[in-house]
């Protein structure tokens, strides 16, 4: 309701436009409804998600939580990163993960599991709701605040405050070993340039996951030739199997 409310003051302006800038105007309107339908579908699937998971799952028991997201995602639709995102946290042994994108909490809690005793997971989530929700799952698996934050920014706001975190955490103060981005494709380069702009990433090395949900491969071109073009600055990227 409230957004039919902010769109009827809206009405004049492009009636009056739209003679002139028909085809623009359309496909503004086009990408503003499309944000606003998955905002809603998103919040239910997450609400929906922690519920089911919050109700069924044995509380404390790491384990327990991602078995029933995964009994969850068998009668829902999802995409399901758990192999893949295993796989890359085995292999880069990360002391510090950044999260850009934090749905269900469902990777968060994945992350958590496979990071060393000193490891630390700092995950951003636009959304507030999602954010308490997503914090709330990651508390019920039975992790810590001292092993985790939640920072619910857009990633532009988030990622020149990493410092202070990086500067207050000794043990992994070389940077960041991990990103995961699974939030808007749109903002995967930016935010990876901003990331670099702010020295953030560990010098002797970082990897970039890339998550693909329902987007094009062209929409990821210009991430994956930035990283492709870095690999000899130790940077390397991974991805899901419909990702790349």
């Amino acid at each position: 309701m409230w957004l039919i409310a902010l769109s009827v003051p809206l009405l004049p302006a492009i009636v009056m436009v739209s003679g002139h800038y028909r085809g623009k105007v359309a496909s503004l309107c086009h990408r503003a409804l499309a944000w606003a339908l998955r905002l809603v579908r998103r919040g239910a699937c997450v609400k929906s998600t922690h519920a089911f998971v919050f109700s069924n799952c044995t509380h404390g028991k790491v384990d327990s939580v991602l078995e029933t997201f995964d009994l969850y995602a068998e009668t829902h639709r999802s995409l399901c990163i758990g192999e893949v995102l295993d796989e890359v946290v085995r292999r880069v042994c990360p002391l510090l993960v950044l999260e850009l994108g934090m749905h269900c909490g469902y990777s968060s809690v994945r992350l958590l599991r496979l990071l060393p005793p000193r490891g630390r997971l700092v995950t951003v989530e636009l959304d507030p709701i999602t954010a308490d929700l997503g914090e709330e799952i990651i508390l019920v698996a039975g992790f810590k605040h001292s092993q985790f934050q939640v920072l619910a920014h857009s990633s532009a706001e988030a990622i020149p405050t990493l410092h202070s975190f990086l500067e207050s955490d000794q043990g992994t103060g070389d940077g960041i070993n991990l990103v995961l981005m699974d939030h808007d494709p749109q903002q995967y380069l930016p935010d990876l340039l901003a990331l670099e702009r702010e020295e953030l990433l560990c010098p002797s090395g970082c990897t970039v996951l890339l998550i693909k949900r329902n987007q094009r491969a062209e929409n990821l071109r210009g991430i994956l030739d930035h990283i492709r073009g870095r690999r000899g600055k130790k940077m390397r990227f991974s991805g899901n199997s419909d990702s790349l």
